[in-house]
């Protein structure tokens, strides 16, 4: 499909009213995922009964050409897990292909990574986050609800052997669960290109309690980096809100997504899309802005781009989680994360 010539709003970029720029689409594919974390769906999937059928292919692509007119480099395929349509290789291949998308990420739990991670790259996949919240199998299988700890480190493995040069390792750390095992994962990271990511337990409307009890503060990882050497990096404008830490006896690194720190949403430059077709200016925020009804067609694309970036005027400042509002979102696969 080729998207129409028109021309580019705001010259050609998103830009909100408080001046961030936009470059970075998380696009989910799918609500869907196999593993039962006990942060995020620790009752499992629980599908919604008459409710609209994910993104088409054709969809994706014209919401995909459209944000690339408006200057989007980088998107990053999420869900619930995306590798569990069947159709998550055309999709990785489309979204590859568009004009102006120089990064295609994926975010995964690493369930079929083993098997497929050749695959996804050949497709045009550029990076890959994958989850990995303990490196005690027992751990795992507690946290997860699933008993693949094996296969998703062998599928680890397999990324750096079919030409990825780095993998990026998503673990939300949580008191009395697994935070015990931080030193660990820094020793796990000493010759390896992983970039550790810790991502601060958040709190959602399902979990309030569960975030009373675990929440463990970034902030406080942070400093043990720093008194311990680590030195924080410098952001490129595509990157994602982690702070990143590096370490002259480390092949690794370290990121921490702190979204609790003041100024967390200063630095935003990215937007989400839910399977289902709305646009999510926040992670927490409102009920979302439909946009499938204009997916429909490339002729739709003027309009398209016309209502993204009427959307975007309306975004917050920052988000509200400091006082306790994580807003109408349930749980984080609800939309990607």
């Amino acid at each position: 499909m080729q998207s129409i010539p028109i021309k580019n709003v705001n010259g050609g970029h998103l830009v909100d009213p408080f001046q961030r720029q936009y470059y970075y689409l998380r696009l989910s594919i799918t609500d869907q995922c196999n593993f039962r974390c006990n942060y995020c769906l620790p009752d499992g999937y629980r599908p919604e009964a008459n409710k609209p059928q994910f993104l088409s292919l054709s969809e994706i692509d014209y919401l995909a050409r459209a944000f690339a007119a408006m200057g989007t480099e980088k998107i990053r395929i999420t869900g619930g897990e995306p590798t569990l349509r069947k159709d998550f290789l055309p999709i990785a291949e489309t979204l590859a292909q568009i004009d102006g998308i120089r990064q295609l990420a994926l975010t995964t739990n690493g369930y079929r990574m083993a098997k497929d991670v050749a695959a996804w790259k050949a497709a045009g996949i550029t990076s890959i986050n994958v989850s990995v919240d303990s490196l005690d199998p027992k751990m795992f299988h507690q946290i997860t609800g699933i008993n693949k700890f094996d296969e998703v480190m062998r599928g680890i493995d397999l990324a750096f052997e079919v030409g990825y040069q780095k993998v990026k390792v998503n673990s939300v750390l949580m008191k009395d669960v697994n935070d015990s095992e931080f030193s660990q994962f820094l020793a796990w990271i000493k010759d390896r290109p992983i970039q550790m990511r810790f991502i601060e337990l958040m709190q959602t409307g399902e979990m309030d309690g569960f975030f009373q009890r675990h929440h463990l503060s970034g902030q406080l990882l942070a400093d043990k980096l720093l008194e311990n050497g680590w030195q924080l990096q410098q952001k490129s404008r595509t990157d994602g809100p982690a702070k990143v830490f590096r370490h002259a006896d480390y092949r690794g690194e370290i990121g921490l997504i702190m979204p609790y720190e003041k100024d967390f949403c200063a630095s935003c430059n990215r937007l989400r899309v839910s399977a289902k077709g709305k646009l999510h200016l926040c992670l927490f925020g409102e009920e979302g802005i439909e946009l499938r009804d204009l997916l429909q067609s490339a002729e739709q694309q003027p309009l398209l781009q016309a209502r993204i970036f009427a959307a975007l005027q309306g975004k917050r400042e920052h988000h509200y989680l400091h006082q306790g509002d994580s807003g109408v979102r349930a749980h984080l696969a609800s939309i990607g994360g």
